[in-house]
């Protein structure tokens, strides 16, 4: 599965694990945008995923994580893994 397609699953994923409608996001976007990013049509900023996020009150890293899992079909603790190594190899100053 590729990237934007898996980002797109998880999108969906969390807003109807959270029992959401796409309506329910008319405070940062419209039904319409939702709809095209659920279909993986279109890729969101990182200002709009925030957002999103937020409305899902969910951490944007975990929707990240979901779309990361799926399109390299690694598992949860496979992903965090290397997550760790890397930010342990590029500490910020």
């Amino acid at each position: 599965m590729d990237t934007r397609q898996a980002l797109a699953k998880a999108l969906k994923t969390v807003r109807t694990a959270r029992g959401l409608t796409q309506e329910d996001f008319s405070t940062v976007s419209s039904r319409t945008y939702m709809s095209t990013l659920e279909r993986g049509l279109k890729s969101p900023t990182l200002d709009k995923m925030n957002d999103l996020a937020e409305v899902m009150e969910t951490h944007p890293l975990t929707i990240m994580a979901l779309t990361y899992m799926a399109s390299e079909r690694r598992s949860a603790d496979d992903l965090l893994a290397r997550i760790r190594k890397e930010l342990h190899d590029f500490p910020l100053k």
